[in-house]
């Protein structure tokens, strides 16, 4: 094993035509005695890595490496691990670490912890050859799915999966989803699976054509109203003036959560109209490691499987740039060819 690797490095954040990212060698990372060191096989690319290249996520660490859907392979282990050993597929997700003792640890909300740390924001992540992960935070991931299809699961399909979770859709219920990049599009999977009517409100139209596929009852633009009123939807474009629209939409009693991590302003809500009749605005914050078990096991049991587009590590700049100008539909996987 080399004693050098090379990496992406978000040298000064800015607007990704910009090229704020930059290719650099870096020493192998060393793994802490209660973590692995992690051959990268594939890294989804994921908004939140876009958010934190860019500057809407205020910086954490000077020159990170972004990225938090790792499918990788176990190239060493700390001191003290001994439940992975070399060569074990395993995933490294967006909650990395935790303090364990606060009073939402022991609560078992462990995704509020004040002290919690992310991959690919303040520690460095997947769009490298290599990248490190404590063992207690990894994965071990199902044997039936390739590299590509596995790696969105480990932040959109998390995300997505307690989204819904969050929007309290009632059995059979009528579900909007407002965007439809990586997370919604396993989300919507999962709805269907569970037997609700899915609506689809986007500004793509190859996104709209994809939630049609996917079994949608509908697909409109973003700022139309759905067909039928809503019980629950759940917001996961980063557009504050879509929660008085989504709201608006809810039938009473309805519930609105908002899955992203960065949000634009949200413009002044009118009672009457957007929260009267019992309606509620819920945020979405990370995911605990409970969250990610249960959605890998569900994904598997139902067949959700995510739409993907394969880059090329050495290509993860256009990548981003392909996501920000919505070029896609579905979910972007980098596929390592640094090594």
């Amino acid at each position: 094993m080399a004693d050098v690797m090379r990496a992406w490095s978000v040298e000064r954040p800015g607007p990704v035509e910009a090229d704020p990212l930059r290719l650099v060698e870096r020493p192998l990372p060393v793994p802490g005695a209660d973590e692995l060191l992690v051959r990268v096989r594939a890294c989804g690319v994921c908004r939140t890595d876009l958010h934190v290249t860019e500057g809407d996520l205020p910086v954490h660490r000077s020159g990170v490496t972004p990225g938090h859907q790792v499918v990788g392979t176990v190239a060493g282990t700390g001191a003290g691990v001994v439940d992975f050993a070399a060569g074990d597929r395993v995933g490294v997700a967006w909650l990395r670490r935790t303090d364990g003792k606060c009073a939402y640890c022991r609560r078992g909300a462990e995704n509020l912890c004040p002290h919690s740390e992310y991959t690919g924001w303040d520690a460095d992540g997947g769009y490298a050859e290599y990248t490190t992960v404590p063992a207690a935070f990894a994965y071990r991931l199902p044997g039936a799915l390739d590299d590509i299809a596995l790696a969105p699961l480990l932040c959109a399909g998390i995300i997505g999966h307690r989204a819904l979770r969050r929007a309290s859709l009632p059995p059979g219920g009528r579900l909007g989803l407002y965007g439809f990049g990586g997370s919604a599009h396993l989300c919507a999977q999962v709805a269907l699976a569970q037997g609700a009517r899915v609506h689809v409100l986007t500004r793509g139209a190859e996104a709209r054509r994809l939630a049609v596929q996917l079994g949608a009852a509908s697909a409109r633009d973003a700022y139309e109203a759905p067909p039928e009123p809503l019980d629950s939807a759940i917001l996961f474009a980063p557009v504050g003036d879509l929660v008085p629209v989504a709201l608006r939409a809810l039938d009473r009693g309805g519930v609105l959560a908002v899955a992203g991590i960065h949000l634009s302003d949200v413009p002044p809500l009118n009672y009457e109209r957007e929260l009267f009749y019992e309606r509620e605005l819920r945020s979405v914050t990370s995911n605990t490691r409970a969250d990610g078990r249960e959605f890998l096991a569900l994904a598997e049991r139902h067949g959700v499987r995510a739409t993907t587009h394969a880059y090329p590590l050495s290509k993860a700049p256009q990548a981003l740039r392909d996501l920000k100008a919505g070029r896609f539909d579905g979910a972007a996987v980098l596929v390592n060819d640094l090594s």
